[in-house]
C-alpha cells in the first residue's frame, strides 16, 4: 500500500486519528493539517463516543420484570414530588448518593447509608410515591415508630 499524502513511497506508518497510511514525517506534516484528517478524526471519535454511552448506558427498562419492577409512570412520577425535591436540596444527601453511585461494593454502601436518618427519610419519601402505603398500613407504621 502507497503513502495517501505523496502516492510514490510505500506505507511505513498509519496516521493515529484517522489511520491514513503515510511514509515520512515529510508527509505526516502536510496530512496532519489537512482538512480530511480533522474530519475523519472528527467522525472517528463521534461513533467512539456513540459506541461508549451505548456501552455504558443502564438500560432503562428490565429485560425480565419481575414483582418488584417499578413501573415507567411510577418512576417518573418522583420528577414531581416536592418532599423529594426539598431533601436532594440537602449536599449531604447528594454527597451519600454519589457515595453509592460510585461505590465498589453497593450492598456495603447502601447498609451503611441505611444507618443514615436522612437517607431513610430519601428513601421513604420515595417509596411513598412509589408505592404508597394504605391508610391501614400506614397507622399501623406510625404506632410501630
Amino acid at each position: 500500500m502507497e503513502c495517501a499524502i505523496c502516492a510514490e513511497l510505500p506505507k511505513k506508518y498509519k496516521c493515529s486519528k484517522c489511520m491514513a497510511p503515510y511514509c515520512s514525517v515529510k508527509c505526516y506534516k502536510v496530512h496532519k493539517d489537512s482538512v480530511e484528517c480533522n474530519q475523519q478524526a472528527a467522525a472517528a471519535a463521534n461513533n467512539e463516543v456513540s459506541e461508549k454511552i451505548a456501552e455504558e448506558e443502564p438500560t432503562l427498562h428490565a429485560p425480565f420484570p419481575s414483582d418488584d419492577t417499578v413501573p415507567p409512570e411510577k418512576l417518573q412520577e418522583l420528577n414531581t414530588c416536592e418532599p423529594l425535591h426539598q431533601l436532594l436540596r440537602n449536599p449531604h444527601l447528594r454527597d451519600l448518593l454519589k457515595q453509592i453511585d460510585v461505590a465498589h461494593n453497593v450492598q456495603l454502601a447502601m447498609t451503611a447509608a441505611m444507618q443514615e436518618p436522612l437517607f431513610l427519610e430519601f428513601a421513604d419519601a420515595c417509596m411513598q410515591v412509589v408505592e404508597p402505603m394504605s391508610q391501614a398500613e400506614r397507622d399501623e407504621y406510625e404506632l410501630c415508630s
